[in-house]
């Protein structure tokens, strides 16, 4: 007779407490985007709603929620563009390259890893104004880029690794130069670890709250992170306004997860199994 495996008692009441911690920030969250300031203020924040109003979402738009929406979408594919364009060929030529410069490179961008952008942000000021582009988008994409690149390296270096060399050696054979090897064969074979870059910029550029805050100073200009600062005012904050906002925010994150999930798994593994 096949044994039978006892159920772990510390295993089940470890994963009810974690659900507990998970859910209860989530209940928090959509439970308060849905109550009145009234409600909010005379029942306490964790008590059940007595009645449900969308006037919160409504709201959010009111201030300017798209635009916000707007600039935060177009720093974070732009930072994303601009990491792929830079790291892909890097780690294409660090992987395949056998210079002693390309290991010195690789090595600089390791030391990347070690800077804080809080230890470098007066410094990062002084260049932004000096290029004039204090007060834009780019200003916030140029450093948001620096700062992911070093560790986009890393993971795309870590895939390209995983692809065998006799496809390079076939594709020489076939007479294939580096670049239709990195177009035909690279590109192609290394799309979890894009899809990780992709993903992890993203969201760094999506929740980054320094840059802006230093190098942005208009409403145009204004992203997500700095747009919930509406709700709060000299005599108080929109708690359930804010939480409506914060809700209708983490959608397009959360979308995004859905799609690359399964490539993100695969390239965090091939970018720190080894």
């Amino acid at each position: 007779m096949a044994s039978r495996t006892r159920p772990s008692v510390g295993g089940g009441i470890g994963a009810a407490l974690w659900l507990v911690v998970v859910a209860v920030p989530i209940y928090y969250l959509l439970a308060t985007s849905l109550r009145g300031p009234g409600d909010y203020m005379a029942d306490g924040p964790l008590a059940l709603p007595d009645t449900l109003t969308l006037d919160n979402y409504l709201n959010v738009f009111e201030v300017g929620f798209l635009r916000f929406l707007a600039n935060s979408l177009v720093v974070a594919c732009g930072s994303v563009a601009l990491v792929l364009v830079v790291a892909l060929p890097a780690a294409f030529a660090i992987v395949r390259g056998r210079s002693r410069a390309l290991r010195v490179a690789f090595l600089l961008f390791l030391l990347g890893l070690a800077v804080p952008a809080q230890a470098v942000i007066i410094p990062i000021y002084l260049i932004i104004t000096r290029l004039s582009l204090y007060d834009s988008l780019t200003a916030i994409i140029l450093p948001t880029a620096a700062f992911t690149l070093p560790i986009s390296i890393v993971v795309l270096t870590s895939s390209l690794r995983d692809v065998p060399g006799e496809l390079y050696e076939a594709m020489a054979l076939d007479g294939a130069t580096n670049l239709q090897a990195f177009l035909r064969l690279v590109l192609p074979l290394s799309r979890p670890g894009v899809v990780t870059v992709a993903i992890f910029v993203g969201l760094n550029a999506w929740n980054n709250f320094l840059f802006p805050l230093v190098l942005t100073q208009s409403e145009e200009n204004r992203v997500l992170p700095l747009g919930l600062w509406s709700f709060q005012t000299q005599y108080g904050t929109d708690v359930p306004g804010l939480m409506a906002a914060v809700v209708l925010s983490t959608l397009p994150i959360f979308a995004l997860y859905l799609f690359g999930r399964r490539h993100l798994l695969g390239g965090l593994a091939a970018g720190f199994g080894k």
